[in-house]
């Protein structure tokens, strides 16, 4: 009733131990002792012929199911020997229900998780259980039809016990091969994790590319990029992990402690812009999509890509792509530096009272954002443009930087990046 193929692994996962028989079900019923005469002959005759009896299941098992197949021609000793114990301890517990019981349950219970760490689908496991069960009573009936065809009658009353004896240890076998699939299950998925955290992390060793490819469905050349996602309830988490990477792209998801991370295959191309906004169910989310790196074994390098350009992304949610933001990526990768030009560049302004620093500063950031338009910035900001022109004027004079002259300008944009970005929470 069952089939022996070894583990496609060296260390069996084990189930933990046969659980008890269930109170208050005896092994056979209350039947009398002429029924249990006949049934005892029947069965220590079939005990006598077991090598017959398992070459007629073998036999059944191979043209019924192609798992069964499968094990002859790879290990036909084992798979006839398996059989033939299982078929054993079955009529052995005919024989004697008290005595036989443990050792059934015991190979049962191996069997069913034996047949979990090859993968063998349960319904052909429970079937294969069934066609022994069918066996052994077809072999009871034609040994009493041949030798006392008076006493078949007295075989009704033990007829219940038998496919009771199948339906429990059909119950057994689901029981155990379904505890191991758990396991099985979890190991997966830990190793999953464990790879893919070690790619992120950059501490994947060459060795285990080729199985965190065959694991995470992703080759171990091409072109990757990180999306890194913080903030928000997960609901909005998962909103954003289907809005940030486009349809079609290959994607492995990785949840760490402070962030989600998407491992992307771009392929040949680049990630495009994101589509999620940072309104509505998405609110307070923050996305950084990093930059394309090559290779799988690279994965960590846009890992913190992608952790970069989560820094920059505002508080209140929204998406940052780094290749938009490369200064402001530089700032955040040295923030000592970034806040030495700060001070370096708009320190003069401290001297200030605070509201006229902010106005000066807005101002000029206005001014920026519009490229430098000076009309468009009033509007903005709902003021004259001479007013726009005269602040500017006199952020030049505070700090002895002409916004005309390129060198100037590139330091004060960077400076109020810096200002933006490294300003205490």
């Amino acid at each position: 009733m069952q089939q022996a193929l070894r583990p496609r692994t060296a260390t069996r996962l084990r189930p933990t131990a046969v659980p008890p028989p269930r109170a208050g079900r005896p092994v056979r019923s209350l039947i009398d002792a002429d029924a249990i005469r006949v049934l005892h002959r029947a069965a220590r005759v079939l005990q006598d012929g077991l090598p017959d009896l398992t070459d007629r299941l073998v036999a059944v098992l191979q043209e019924e199911e192609a798992c069964y197949r499968s094990a002859m021609e790879t290990e036909p000793v084992a798979t006839w020997q398996e059989v033939h114990r299982s078929l054993g301890h079955s009529i052995a517990s005919l024989l004697d229900p008290r005595g036989a019981r443990d050792g059934a349950r015991r190979c049962t219970w191996k069997i069913g998780a034996r047949r979990a760490e090859q993968g063998i689908p349960l319904d052909a496991l429970l079937h294969a259980f069934r066609l022994g069960g069918s066996l052994v009573w077809q072999g009871l009936v034609e040994e009493t039809s041949r030798t006392a065809p008076e006493d078949i009658r007295l075989l009704v009353h033990v007829a219940s016990d038998v496919w009771n004896f199948v339906d429990e240890h059909c119950t057994l076998v689901a029981e155990s091969y379904r505890q191991v699939e758990r396991q099985l299950a979890w190991r997966r998925e830990n190793r999953v994790r464990v790879l893919a955290a070690a790619l992120l992390d950059g501490t994947s060793r060459i060795a285990d590319l080729p199985e965190a490819a065959e694991v995470l469905d992703l080759p171990e050349s091409g072109r990757y990029v990180v999306v890194a996602i913080a903030g928000g309830h997960p609901a909005q988490c998962a909103d954003a992990r289907a809005a940030a990477v486009p349809p079609g792209l290959p994607v492995h998801w990785h949840s760490g402690a402070d962030a989600d991370y998407g491992i992307v295959l771009v392929g040949d191309g680049d990630l495009p812009e994101p589509v999620i906004e940072p309104t509505g169910p998405t609110a307070g989310v923050r996305i950084g999509i990093g930059g394309v790196v090559e290779g799988l074994a690279a994965v960590g390098d846009a890992r913190r890509l992608a952790d970069t350009a989560l820094t920059i992304c505002p508080p209140e949610g929204g998406a940052v792509r780094l290749a938009d933001h490369l200064p402001a990526a530089l700032i955040v990768t040295s923030p000592e530096l970034g806040a030495a030009l700060s001070h370096r560049v708009l320190g003069p302004l401290a001297q200030l009272d605070p509201a006229d620093r902010e106005v000066l500063l807005d101002t000029l950031a206005a001014w920026l954002a519009c490229d430098g338009s000076a009309q468009r910035a009033a509007r903005r900001l709902y003021c004259h443009r001479n007013t726009v022109l005269n602040r500017l004027r006199r952020f030049e004079q505070l700090t002895h930087r002409s916004l005309a002259r390129p060198a100037d300008l590139a330091e004060i944009t960077l400076a109020l990046t810096a200002r933006r970005l490294l300003r205490p929470s």
